[in-house]
């Protein structure tokens, strides 16, 4: 079948921006062909620093004929009705349709026949609105045009079927050619197929498919560097965002001046990577930085690259000078020394400097000591120097290393390692796949830290909304939540202000849900008998634990059904008359001994449910209440809950009562699906 071949050539496309793209071109290009009754085999898309490529396979030469049926309005509708009806199906009359009946009258049906138009036709006015309406996150004029691109857009190529679908885009006009690399063959090339368009770009030195890209640039640099006896620092996304500066990648390793390795690993990393985009070599023997980098260029030097490589270690020793002074600079002060600077600073509008952050946080850390198991005054000193960083040269140029450069500063200081380390970690887990902090410093004040801001920014009422969360509220709340549960930290989650602690439930939902969790049995155990919600998480899962366990046993499942069961009955009882006995059960109206053998059993069983959760003991207490299956199935097999004495009535209501009251001390049955 014939083929469809686009390109959009510009200039540079920020390579943060190119994998999104070729994504948001693929997703256009495929739903405008299925509207317009395609059905294509393939599409695939493509981007690279100055274009964006997308193919199509599997496409006739001719659009599909459509035969479709449109409801139309009751007969006898208004006229505006049966216009706008007309004018959406196509048709000039109501004679044109026909006339149908179903339960609530008569209405028009308009039976639409349209031939296939041929698929070049459509192609052409299909495509220039996805340029027009192409979803960049920035985009930008030029020149005397209307278009709007992520850059200056300089040529178009579609071909179809080894043809020209001719079209204007703003001052642009589509044809068969592009060009090939810019500084090494940047030659008009003319394609009317994938396949030369393909063999014709790397010919003229384009590597077309972004990850073929990078799986060149990771396999010579590591080739590179185990030549010399290193390791590559792993770094995806710096390798992506090499594959996106390079059509035609070189890969050099360079050196730099062994004196800036008593800089830390950190820094030197930060500086190739955030200036020069420059990944970081390692010895493996020592696990520290060696002072080789690896950098990728955009050409085929005729000299192999030694040329280049000489310009990018002279950059690299100016960028590295740069950090060497700042790094010295900031160890002429003590770490300590700057957390006065920290008041001068606003933290938000309403919340006062990042200074008053480091006293709440600080009194919030300290009142978790029991908690977490650590000395009050070690607590405070972490959270008073946790975010003195900010405020230092180093951070100032460098703000990914907030944390980190404190950590190294505080012990510069003389600060012990569970004070210093507690600095650089208390922001994390910053990411879902980041590790918590684990020592019982580091949790006090990263809990403290991520509670503060939650609470502070509440009771301002700057809360997340279904549309935004821009102080990362939520991302807050799951830290919290991964410290407290990964750690066992016994402490209760904050009810002030407002609905904070909702939100943390909303929040620990997500989390479970996301380890496969079911939903209505953490419904089940998040709130007390009384209705409150727990504000304990670690007892949250224990007894989602020991509730799962329970459910997975003939017996547990039973005794959910029976409890729905006497639920039903006692609401529709309720509906009747006054069902309640506020006395309870009274044994002298107990008349079957297999009511007598329920109400025994659940005296039992209440005790030992009670005393088993005053131990969080959750396991006993279910295996205590799934002894009550088969007393409350012989109760109903055997018992007349409507009974003719009233009194006796209301008596086998209030033991079933019970039964409910008995569950409910573990978890609220009745959140149970099943």
């Amino acid at each position: 079948m014939p083929e469809l071949l686009i390109e959009l050539l510009s200039e540079e496309i920020p390579a943060r921006m190119q994998a999104r793209a070729a994504q948001d071109l693929k997703r256009h290009v495929n739903d405008a062909l299925i509207n317009a009754g395609f059905l294509p085999e393939g599409v695939e898309a493509f981007a690279g620093p100055r274009r964006l490529t997308v193919v199509v396979t599997g496409l006739p030469t001719t659009q599909p004929d459509l035969k479709e049926e449109k409801k139309g309005p009751r007969v006898g509708a208004p006229e505006k009705a049966t216009d706008g009806f007309l004018k959406s199906a196509g048709l000039s009359s109501l004679n044109a349709c026909e006339v149908r009946s179903d339960k609530k009258g008569e209405f028009y049906v308009a039976i639409i026949d349209r031939k296939g138009r041929p698929t070049a036709d459509l192609i052409a006015e299909l495509f220039p609105e996805i340029v027009k309406n192409f979803p960049w996150p920035k985009s930008m004029r030029w020149g005397e045009g209307d278009l709007k691109w992520v850059r200056p857009l300089t040529s178009i190529l579609c071909v179809f079927d080894n043809e020209v679908v001719p079209f204007t885009v703003d001052t642009l006009s589509s044809g068969d050619v592009t060009r090939g690399h810019r500084f090494m063959s940047n030659d008009v090339l003319q394609a009317r197929n994938f396949e030369a368009y393909e063999t014709a770009l790397r010919n003229a030195k384009v590597m077309l498919d972004g990850d073929a890209r990078k799986e060149l640039i990771a396999r010579e640099a590591t080739t590179l560097c185990e030549a010399q006896g290193l390791e590559l620092v792993d770094d995806p996304g710096l390798l992506a965002e090499a594959a996106g500066l390079a059509e035609w990648p070189m890969v050099l390793i360079g050196t730099y001046d062994e004196k800036f390795l008593s800089l830390p690993d950190e820094v030197l990393t930060a500086s190739m990577r955030g200036h020069q985009k420059y990944f970081s070599v390692r010895d493996p023997e020592t696990g520290h930085l060696t002072n080789r980098f690896i950098c990728v260029a955009n050409l085929d030097a005729p000299d192999g690259g030694t040329a280049m490589r000489a310009g990018y270690e002279r950059v690299l020793t100016a960028r590295l000078s740069d950090a060497w002074y700042l790094y010295n600079q900031d160890l002429k002060q003590p770490l300590e020394g700057h957390v006065d600077e920290l008041y001068k600073i606003t933290f938000f509008e309403g919340l006062g400097s990042i200074g008053d952050k480091v006293d709440r946080v600080t009194t919030k850390a300290m009142a978790l000591a029991d908690a977490v198991g650590a000395k009050p005054d070690e607590i405070a000193r972490a959270a008073r120097l946790s975010k003195a960083d900010l405020v230092t040269g180093m951070v100032n140029e460098f703000p990914e290393l907030q944390g980190v450069m404190g950590r190294y500063y505080a012990k510069e200081q003389g600060d012990p390692d569970d004070i210093a380390d507690a600095v650089k970690v208390h922001y994390q887990p910053i990411g879902q796949d980041e590790v918590v902090p684990t020592a019982p410093i580091s949790i006090a004040v990263a809990l403290a830290d991520k509670i503060d801001t939650l609470t502070s920014f509440w009771s301002i009422g700057k809360k997340p909304t279904g549309s935004g969360d821009p102080f990362a509220l939520r991302r807050a709340a799951l830290g919290v939540i991964r410290i407290i549960l990964e750690n066992k930290v016994r402490m209760p989650l904050p009810c002030d202000p407002g609905d904070i602690l909702l939100f943390f439930h909303d929040r620990l939902k997500v989390y479970l849900r996301d380890q496969g969790r079911k939903h209505d049995r953490i419904d089940a155990i998040r709130h007390r008998s009384d209705g409150m919600l727990r504000d304990d998480l670690v007892e949250i899962v224990a007894r989602l634990d020991s509730l799962d366990s329970f459910l997975e046993h003939a017996n547990g499942m039973d005794l959910i059904a029976a409890h729905k069961r006497a639920k039903n009955i006692l609401k529709a009882e309720a509906k009747k008359t006054d069902s309640s006995d506020k006395d309870g059960v009274r044994e002298n109206l107990l008349e079957d001994a297999v009511e007598q053998a329920l109400f025994a059993s659940l005296t039992k069983v209440e005790n030992t449910v009670k005393e088993a959760i005053k131990g969080e003991d959750f396991a006993t207490a279910m295996s205590a209440l799934s002894s009550l299956r088969e007393p409350i199935d012989a109760f109903f097999e055997n018992v007349k809950v409507n009974a003719d004495n009233p009194a006796v009535r209301l008596n086998r209501l209030a033991l079933l009562q019970q039964f409910t009251h008995a569950t409910a001390l573990v978890a609220d049955f009745e959140k149970l699906e099943g």
